[in-house]
């Protein structure tokens, strides 16, 4: 049996795998490109998708996913610590989850913040989608075709989707 969450998280590893390996063929110059409205470069906001999907994480699993030095890592190496992420999910959201449970997350300057497990999950879903959208922006900006990364397309790759067509 699948977890609720599996095909959620599935999509959400996929389809940043999926922009990165876009992004690798990518010259340094257009890694930098910025489009407005958007939260940098497309490297930049590679980075902080990474880092903070692995920030996520560990505030999900008492700090067992450490955090990353994302500011200088290369598309290859995102793409491999995304890689880790997406089976540290996987092994996550296929546990007994509380949505309701109170998860602390200490910072180095001392400071906390608590939210329910169920609001910190779809946070780390929503801030993948968010930036992947950006970084699909930045890519049409350089007439670059984005991939495609719906979660019908993710389904689709996966088995788990059936077309029918009409009957005549």
């Amino acid at each position: 049996m699948t977890s609720l969450l599996a095909d959620a998280f599935g999509h959400h590893t996929w389809a940043t795998l999926r922009v990165l390996d876009v992004c690798a063929e990518l010259s340094p110059e257009q890694l930098e490109t910025t489009v407005p409205g958007t939260y940098g470069s497309i490297l930049d906001t590679l980075r902080h998708t990474v880092g903070s999907d692995a920030f996520y994480l560990g505030a999900q699993t008492d700090g067992r996913r450490p955090p990353i030095d994302e500011d200088a890592m290369a598309v290859a190496e995102l793409r491999h610590e995304m890689e880790v992420d997406g089976e540290a999910w996987a092994s996550l959201v296929d546990g007994e989850l509380d949505p309701d449970e109170v998860v602390v997350q200490r910072r180095a300057d001392g400071s906390e913040t608590h939210a329910p497990r169920g609001i910190r999950l779809a946070q780390a879903l929503h801030h993948g989608t968010d930036h992947r959208s950006q970084i699909c922006t930045a890519l049409a900006s350089l007439g670059i075709e984005a991939p495609a990364i719906d979660v019908w397309d993710f389904a689709d790759t996966q088995g788990r989707l059936l077309e029918v067509p009409p009957t005549s």
